[in-house]
């Protein structure tokens, strides 16, 4: 029998030992019987930490944000233009480091405030810029949103980098669609190339974001009193 002292169970551990089995099994093998296997313990033990699964995919969520502020640097300088790309680029970046990363990310809810400077801060450089706040939200969170969906669809494809699903073979879908030219042609659009593609449609978002907001009155693009 092993006298080696363990670390002590807490929500972070286990939340910590759960992000690195997802990468191996994936969102729908992350049991917590899974866990508790990693982890040497028996089940239970985690209910007293997390009361169901989605509980702990929210502490991994919360963590994802943790290790995503760490690593993405923000600058009080930037204009509005340069914190959503950086904002989004760091989001992007960190869920794909985990195999379904975007799914675990969508629909959870931070398990504290770790969240709330960064979004304070956001929601400072926007409203000195002359948005509102409402148009700050609006414009924060749909680029967000693009984001969180872009890379889901991108992760159905390619779970880690370099391991592509069974399916997306792009000369193969062309060949089956040979009557129909242009959806042939736009697998290519669709399937491959994701950080380009990306790219362009982050750049999308921020044009809409400018044209629409800047055309309807007093907002980014105005002088500021």
């Amino acid at each position: 029998m092993s006298t080696e002292k363990r670390p002590p169970l807490d929500r972070a551990r286990v939340a910590g030992t759960a992000l690195k089995l997802l990468n191996d099994v994936g969102l729908d093998g992350l049991t917590l019987r899974a866990i508790a296997r990693e982890l040497d313990v028996k089940a239970p033990a985690l209910y007293w930490h997390f009361k169901d699964k989605q509980a702990l995919l929210d502490e991994m969520a919360t963590e994802m944000y943790r290790r995503m502020v760490a690593d993405t640097e923000l600058d009080p300088s930037d204009t509005w233009r340069e914190r959503l790309l950086k904002a989004n680029r760091g989001l992007r970046t960190a869920l794909l480091g985990y195999r379904d990363g975007a799914k675990v990310y969508s629909g959870s809810r931070f398990t504290g405030l770790v969240h709330v400077e960064q979004m304070e801060g956001t929601l400072t450089l926007f409203t000195a810029a002359g948005f509102t706040l409402a148009q700050a939200v609006r414009a924060t969170s749909t680029s967000y949103l693009y984001t969180l969906g872009f890379v889901i669809e991108e992760q159905g494809v390619e779970p880690m980098p370099g391991e592509r699903r069974e399916g997306f073979d792009v000369a193969e879908r062309a060949r089956l669609m040979a009557d129909f030219p242009l959806s042939a042609a736009a697998g290519a659009e669709i399937f491959q190339d994701f950080d380009q593609h990306y790219e362009e449609g982050l750049a999308l978002v921020i044009a809409g974001i400018e044209g629409r907001y800047a055309a309807s009155g007093p907002g980014p693009c105005a002088p500021h009193a």
